[in-house]
């Protein structure tokens, strides 16, 4: 009972982080509000989320990377990395989108049963591995919400018609300056995470990991070729937003969408 409740509560905390945000957008007078108020009200609500993560994955006599667990995990590591960005830089604006899916993750974690154990005499190997792939996920994650409000910003300012939330988001450059940052920093996470799987695992193919494995591995694809692009071709603008977007859909699938197949499909975990 008192998981569900800090789940609520929880929730509550981050669409009201989440209110916060979209006053100082929308509202005409909403700058009134300090830009701290949201972030540190999310803060709040990243401790209680990473007590119920605690409670639910890490408690009962090893990891339970069930899949709305796993969900829930993958939006901590998201709002996580999006608060401690947002002390030093003006991504905040991102958690209108992030926060209020990541209140969807726990009260679907909470309700919902959930079962997919890694023993606790699992490799070392395999949780880097593990912590590794969160990691990429969780900023790649970030990097296509950026995406998504670079395309927003981008189509208003080509047609000249840019509202008071268009306004409100850094230059065009600072948002496509912060997206490849947070492209480079996902990929080489990711690069790592691959590495670490071929490196110490010895089933990557195996008929259960093997649709994992191989959208990985095209994800990993299409975003280095974003890179190599932007590197060599100075690539910008919709070809940047688009090549983005592709390589984050088709790492969803490779971990999400296997996920549950296995689990809701094929009924057992993976």
């Amino acid at each position: 009972m008192i998981h569900i409740f800090l789940a609520y509560l929880t929730t509550i905390l981050y669409l009201t982080a989440t209110t916060f945000i979209g006053i100082r957008l929308f509202h005409p007078e909403g700058r009134i509000l300090p830009r701290n108020l949201a972030i540190s009200v999310g803060f709040v609500g990243l401790l209680l989320h990473s007590w119920l993560l605690w409670d639910g994955i890490f408690s009962h006599g090893g990891l339970n990377l069930g899949f709305y667990h796993a969900l829930a995990l993958t939006s901590w590591t998201v709002i996580a990395l999006l608060l401690v960005s947002s002390l030093t830089k003006p991504v905040d604006n991102l958690g209108l989108i992030l926060l209020p899916a990541a209140a969807m993750s726990l009260l679907l974690e909470a309700h919902m049963v959930d079962v997919g154990f890694m023993r606790e005499s699992a490799s070392t190997a395999l949780k880097i591995h593990v912590l590794l792939s969160m990691l990429a996920y969780s900023l790649l994650t970030l990097a296509a919400v950026q995406a998504i409000l670079l395309a927003v910003q981008d189509h208003h300012l080509r047609n000249r018609h840019p509202t008071g939330f268009v306004r409100t988001l850094p230059p065009l450059e600072t948002m496509e300056s912060l997206l490849f940052e947070m492209i480079t920093a996902g990929f080489v996470l990711l690069t790592l995470a691959l590495l670490s799987g071929f490196a110490f695992l010895e089933n990557m193919f195996a008929q259960h990991l093997v649709h994992k494995t191989v959208l990985s591995v095209l994800a990993w694809l299409v975003f280095g070729g974003l890179l190599v692009g932007r590197f060599r071709n100075g690539w910008r603008g919709r070809t940047a937003i688009v090549w983005a977007l592709g390589g984050f859909a088709i790492l969803i699938l490779a971990y999400f969408g296997s996920k549950a197949v296995l689990q809701f499909v094929l009924q057992r975990a993976g």
